[in-house]
């Protein structure tokens, strides 16, 4: 599994849905779906996404975009 990080490519607000979409192997679009039906039930959905978004790091950038 890939490591649980918001990748700087792919992601549409804060990167949560696109970093466990990959962790889990799945497409970023299931993943926002998922979220979106899951806001319909009852829950604390936007807290946790909130919290996910403050508390993962976020991808470093690689070697090359940094090299001039």
């Amino acid at each position: 599994m890939a490591a649980l990080v918001r990748p700087r490519d792919g992601r549409m607000i804060g990167g949560v849905c696109a970093a466990l979409a990959q962790r889990f192997g799945t497409s970023a679009g299931t993943m926002r779906v998922i979220f979106v039906v899951s806001c319909l039930l009852p829950g604390p959905q936007f807290l946790l996404y909130l919290a996910l978004w403050l508390l993962l790091p976020q991808e470093r950038p690689s070697s090359a975009s940094t090299a001039w």
